[in-house]
């Protein structure tokens, strides 16, 4: 196996001590000993027996034959996982989509930039990055999720590079990626978690590099509501949305990363996609629609914008980064 067969397989390192790697087989091994795995031309560099980011996917093939008769049905995993990976707005849509909910990527065009998506799961970000002329990288915990996403991308024929990798132990060499994004990850993280994975990313990040990250703001007006009834669900998963202040955000983002800020994003959900109006159901569109339309009030009206729900945080990486307390190792 050639190591350069991907670009970006020449900046993979050891996930635990950061080492070089060296291809034996449909293995990666590391100076230290450490052996990884090649599924299906994918690397997995997880660090063994870590604390799981989420809950599982489970694997759902594609059928063959089925893609053989009809070349642009939808691959079996986004149909099973929609509402898992897009939220709730989409629930009336699983196992019904007729095309692929690929939404736009709220960035310039990418002129070549190197791009990684943090927590890309069946890669519909990677996929907007990799359109719009990045050379975009997957990176997701999931490899049920990440070999979907490559079946996909091929699918619409583009060539996004895919890993499986934890955002707390990130396998690539410090300064590779011009711009790091992630959406409708870091805000599932217990906020220790989230903050290991933002030091990860500005690591990761060149020098001036960009990082835009999504997260739930505590003052969304439907953010409120959820906080209030969550104490009566019963049987709370550990992975669930945490809320973050647009000052806790700024701060964190501000000492880790470089000079941040934090606007809104979306009212009332927290995956309103505007790209998506034509599969959803009218009154889902008439969420996103009036998302929308909040969202550009808050640019002339400061105070609705501290409600919005879901809010980026837009960060550039500083020249020299603060020191972090502990090794990759530990």
């Amino acid at each position: 196996m050639e190591l350069t067969s991907e670009w970006f397989w020449p900046r993979l390192v050891c996930p635990i001590h950061r080492t070089k790697l060296h291809s034996f087989q449909d293995v990666l091994k590391c100076d230290a000993g450490h052996v990884f795995p090649v599924v299906d031309g994918i690397p997995v560099l997880m660090v063994p027996d870590g604390e799981p980011m989420y809950p599982p996917f489970a694997e759902v093939p594609a059928n063959p034959a089925l893609q053989a008769a009809d070349p642009a049905a939808i691959d079996p995993f986004v149909q099973q996982n929609l509402v898992r990976t897009n939220g709730k707005l989409y629930r009336s849509l699983r196992g019904k989509l007729k095309r692929y909910p690929i939404p736009e990527l709220p960035l310039p065009a990418g002129e070549g930039r190197t791009f990684l998506d943090v927590g890309s799961n069946w890669g519909r970000w990677t996929i907007a990055a990799a359109r719009k002329g990045y050379r975009a990288v997957g990176m997701d915990v999931s490899l049920a999720g990440v070999r979907a996403a490559r079946r996909v991308a091929r699918q619409l024929g583009v060539a996004p590079g895919f890993i499986v990798a934890d955002s707390r132990r990130m396998p690539f060499l410090d300064n590779t990626f011009e711009v790091c994004f992630s959406y409708s990850v870091l805000q599932q993280f217990e906020k220790k978690m989230a903050r290991q994975s933002v030091e990860e990313i500005a690591r990761v990040a060149v020098p001036g590099g960009r990082i835009l990250v999504q997260m739930a703001n505590r003052f969304g007006l439907l953010q409120m509501v959820n906080r209030a009834i969550r104490p009566l669900r019963r049987n709370l998963s550990f992975f669930h949305v945490r809320y973050w202040t647009p000052r806790e955000l700024r701060a964190m983002f501000n000492e880790v990363v470089g000079p941040s800020r934090v606007y809104p994003e979306g009212f009332f959900s927290l995956d309103a996609q505007g790209a998506d109006l034509d599969i959803l159901p009218w009154p889902e569109a008439a969420v996103v629609r009036l998302s929308e339309k909040l969202c550009r009030a808050s640019r002339h009206f400061p105070p609705l914008a501290a409600m919005a729900d879901s809010v980026y945080v837009d960060s550039l990486k500083r020249d020299v980064l603060p020191a972090r307390d502990a090794s990759p190792a530990e």
